[in-house]
Order: C-alpha cells, then sequence, then structure tokens
C-alpha cells in the first residue's frame, strides 16, 4: 500500500479552479481509479487543524494507491495531474506508508493493510486524525474549537500540520507530520489541554465515526513549505 496527500495553492484568477478541481477529479475518478483503493478530495482549513474557517485558496488530495508503480503511472497519463501542473500556483506531495490504523472513513479501513508496525527513533511520523460530527452535536463541537484548534507549532519536534475536510462543519481531519514518535507523544499524552478536549470529545459524544492512523514518511516532493526544513 501507497499513499499520498497532495495539498495545492490556486491563487488569485485561479481559485475557481481549486473549486472545480472537487468535481472535474470526482468525474475522473469515478470512471478511472489508476488502482486506488481509496481517496478524498478535500478543502482545508486555515490554522493548520479542525476549523470553521475555510482556505479557499487550497485544497488537498488524499489517494490510497494498490502500489507505488500505480501512483507513477498516474502522474503520467492522467489528466489529474495535467490539471494541477496548468491551474495551481504551486503544490505539493508527501508520501506515506501506514504503520498504525484504527477506526473508519466512511464505514472502510482505508490504511488496514499495513498496521502495527513500531517506528525508529527518530524517524519522522505522520499522524492523521479524522471525524465525523454528529449533525445534532455540530453546534456544541464547534463552541469548542479554540480549545480543539490546539497551536501544534509552539510544541517540539512539531513539522507541519493541516485541516482537511470533505463536508463543511461535519467531515473534518487534522494531518501532523513530528521530528519522531516521542515528540507526537508528548503533545497527544502529556499535554493538559489536549487530554482535556480528548476527554469532552468522549464525554459529549461529538463523532458518530472516527478513525486515527500514523504513517512513515517515505519522501515528498514539489514546493515544500519552509518547516519542512526541520526534518531530520
Amino acid at each position: 500500500m501507497f499513499v499520498t496527500l497532495t495539498v495545492a495553492q490556486y491563487k488569485g484568477s485561479k481559485t475557481i479552479f481549486g473549486f472545480l478541481s472537487m468535481a472535474v477529479f470526482r468525474i475522473i475518478l469515478f470512471l478511472n481509479k489508476y488502482g486506488m483503493s481509496f481517496y478524498k478530495l478535500m478543502g482545508t482549513g486555515k490554522n493548520g487543524t479542525f476549523d470553521i474557517k475555510p482556505d479557499l485558496n487550497q485544497w488537498a488530495y488524499l489517494w490510497v494507491w494498490n502500489s507505488e508503480g500505480d501512483y507513477r503511472k498516474f502522474l503520467e497519463v492522467s489528466y489529474i495531474s495535467k490539471y494541477l501542473k496548468k491551474f495551481t500556483d504551486e503544490f505539493f506531495t508527501i508520501y506515506l506508508s501506514p504503520k498504525q490504523s484504527h477506526g473508519f472513513w466512511d464505514r472502510k479501513q482505508p490504511f488496514a493493510s499495513n498496521t502495527h508496525t513500531s517506528f525508529g527513533t527518530d524517524e519522522p511520523i505522520v499522524v492523521l486524525t479524522r471525524a465525523t460530527i454528529k449533525f445534532k452535536k455540530a453546534k456544541d463541537f464547534w463552541k469548542n474549537v479554540p480549545e480543539i484548534a490546539q497551536n501544534f507549532s509552539n510544541n517540539e519536534g512539531f513539522i507541519y500540520s493541516i485541516g482537511i475536510g470533505e463536508v463543511p462543519f461535519l467531515k473534518q481531519a487534522t494531518i501532523s507530520i513530528w521530528r519522531n514518535e516521542a515528540s507526537m507523544k508528548a503533545f497527544a499524552y502529556h499535554k493538559k489541554q489536549h487530554a482535556e478536549v480528548i476527554k469532552k470529545t468522549r464525554q459529549n459524544k461529538w463523532y458518530s465515526e472516527e478513525l486515527f492512523a500514523r504513517f512513515s514518511l517515505l519522501g515528498y516532493s514539489g514546493k515544500l513549505p519552509d518547516s519542512f526544513s526541520k526534518l531530520p
């Protein structure tokens, strides 16, 4: 299994092509999956995590491939690849290998084939947290956005994060990159505010479905954010 996340910027007069990509890519992938077992086309938030404010200049595409070869062939022949090169101002892609995963995404387990593998001491780690928010709980959930939308950048070992979503207000996810597993766990398990948010999530039963996955970072390409320079 080979996973890619592409983050694309469409600025100025090109903004409309970001919106259009949601429809155009969906039609193309309905006709030809190019070796994908799972995919999501998503908008992004402004603050790097769950966010009610969308970034209309930035869009994200998560693709799960049967093999890296399928992805390479897709780059050569697909109209989607040509679309990104023609209409974006810039984009980058990170290459991932799933190591641990539990939960569901639209009643599927897209990363379940390579689960529960340990990480090396100095190996960068990529974390995906996603949830479907119950419609009746959405108002309460978004009242707590200031607590949930952690400022990852203040934490040691943080590299990058992005908030992504399929359906505004209801289907949300965060992908974050950390220098190693120890720095990720220091934030996830030892930050009081984060622990309180997790407790409140359970108590209030905000989610109808959730998924948590960890990946190895195999590589990347394109115009990378400056924070990637902190990778070992």
